[in-house]
Formats: structure tokens, C-alpha cells, sequence
């Protein structure tokens, strides 16, 4: 079975070897990996890019953004993604991960900020003029200190990281009104039911599993679910199912009916009623229209 590539942060780093952090100027970053960009790969890290220049599409997770000056980005590790421009783009572009943040911000989590909160969240957000002068000079001070060799260098740096997510964070809330603030005890059993969901979803597709696996009844893990992300266990169960379905359709050379068997479902002809529940279209139908 082919796979989706995975990328390493250290294959990025250039000059200044820093574990755990990377950032560049975008179009220097492009030219850099020409070979990687437009095509669908994965990371293996957390990555934000601010465009302050340019225009395209920007597919993540097979949902299509539009690529626009002021448009800003947030990827968590796993997540496919491709880019495809209809002109050479500039702005910055950083990535790292969880730990390099965490380490030095022990009472504080990355998803915290509201487009870190879970997979659902939305990983896009467009700037106002203002705004973008504001962002692009955190972004410039990010990617100015990466190649300067200075004393508390990493602590400049996690410290940059924290304040251009607080800013994001806020112009996030704004933009989106009915985003829910949710508790951090909610945000976290949110994300362990995630990191559940990710690792046994292929094999186990019940509520009741995954409400004894973060501790809490089946009832209780629906309330935080639909109060963080208005959806129900159910939902991000068959919404993974779904989307590790489409890699699989357009990434590997697997029949549809090894990849619903390799999803948990013996019967084929359910698993198709199941994608096309969810998707309006049914896996043959998908599959030609993605080619």
C-alpha cells in the first residue's frame, strides 16, 4: 500500500540547526522544497504561515481554502495538505513541535488556542490590512531571531511563538462569534478522546469505548463533545473513518473494498452507505471526481 508521505522537521532545517523549531522567509521555504509543496504530504509537527503576497488554493484534509494576502494557516501533526498558486506568494512560514512549546510553557497547552482546540476547528484565518502589518512583524522577529546565533535564543523564541498565537487566538475569536470558549478541562477530554479516536478507529467504532478509555460515561463525553465542537462522539468517529477513507482512495492502490475492510467494515456495501451518509457522494463517485 502506498502511503501519504510524512515529513520531518529536520528535513527543513538549513542553516541553524535549532531542534524542534524551524521558520523561513515563504519564498525562500518554497524554493527550498519545490519538490514537496503541491503535492499531498503530512507533517509531523505543528506549522502556521502568514501570506502577506499571493494568490491560490491551499487543500487541507481535502477541504479547499482560498489563498489570499492577509490569509493565515494552522496545521497539527497528521494532517494532509497541499499548496497550489496561481503567482509566487511571500510572507513566513514556521513550524514545531509540541514540546518545544510545551517545555517552556509547562502550564500551558497548545490547544488552548481556539484553532488548536481539535481536528474540527477551522485552520484558517483571513487578517484584516492591520492586522497582517501587526502578525507579519511577528513573523519577521520569529524568523530574524531562528538565524541569529544570540544568547537565549529558544526562550526569545518560545516567547515570540506564545505572543503571535495570542494575537492569532484573538482575531480567531473575532472572526468566528459562534466559536465556544470552552473550559480547559473540556478542551482536554476533548483532545483525549481524540488521540483515542486516532488510534483505535479502524477497529473500534462504539461511544461507550471511548467514554471508558478518558474515564467519563458515554453521556458525559457526548456533553463536552457537542459544547466544544457541536458534534456528537459518533460524528468525529465516522468523520475519521471518512477522512483516513479519502486519503486512501486518492493516495493508495487499494480497491474500495480492501480499504473499507482495512477501516473495519467486512461489508462493503454498508461502509459505501456510511461515506455516502456523510459526504452527499458515494466512494466510487469521490474517487473519480478527486482524479
Amino acid at each position: 500500500m502506498k502511503s501519504i508521505p510524512i515529513l520531518n522537521i529536520k528535513q527543513f532545517e538549513q542553516e541553524v540547526p535549532l531542534s524542534d523549531f524551524y521558520s523561513n522567509d515563504l519564498r525562500r521555504h518554497l524554493k527550498q522544497n519545490e519538490n514537496f509543496f503541491h503535492k499531498p504530504h503530512r507533517h509531523d509537527f505543528f506549522l502556521c504561515v502568514l501570506f502577506s503576497k499571493g494568490t491560490g488554493i491551499h487543500e487541507i484534509d481535502f477541504n479547499t481554502y482560498e489563498v489570499q494576502p492577509g490569509s493565515v494557516f494552522f496545521l497539527k501533526p497528521g494532517q494532509t495538505h497541499y499548496w497550489k498558486f496561481n503567482n509566487l506568494p511571500e510572507g513566513y512560514i514556521f513550524f514545531h513541535t509540541q514540546d518545544f512549546y510545551e517545555l517552556h510553557f509547562s502550564k500551558s497547552k497548545l490547544e488552548q488556542f481556539p484553532f488548536y482546540y481539535a481536528y474540527e476547528s477551522i485552520p484558517a484565518l483571513t487578517l484584516t490590512p492591520n492586522q497582517m502589518l501587526l502578525l507579519e512583524s511577528r513573523f519577521k522577529d520569529l524568523n530574524s531571531e531562528y538565524y541569529e546565533d544570540l544568547p537565549f535564543k529558544k526562550q526569545k523564541i518560545s516567547s515570540l511563538i506564545n505572543t503571535t498565537y495570542i494575537d492569532l487566538a484573538r482575531y480567531y475569536v473575532a472572526s468566528e462569534p459562534n466559536i465556544n470558549k470552552s473550559s480547559s478541562t473540556y478542551i482536554e477530554t476533548l483532545r483525549a478522546c481524540e488521540k483515542a479516536i486516532n488510534t483505535h478507529y479502524k477497529t473500534e467504532k462504539s461511544v461507550k469505548f471511548y467514554a471508558n478509555k478518558v474515564h467519563i460515561t458515554p453521556k458525559h463525553l457526548n456533553r463536552i463533545v457537542k459544547a466544544t465542537v457541536g458534534k456528537t462522539t459518533s460524528d468525529l468517529i465516522t468523520e475519521r473513518v471518512i477522512l483516513e477513507s479519502k486519503r486512501l482512495m486518492v493516495h493508495s492502490k487499494n480497491s474500495l473494498s480492501e480499504i473499507a475492510d482495512i477501516l473495519g467494515y467486512s461489508d462493503y456495501a454498508y461502509f459505501s452507505r456510511v461515506f455516502k451518509t456523510k459526504t452527499n457522494t458515494t466512494p466510487l463517485e469521490f474517487k473519480k471526481g478527486y482524479q
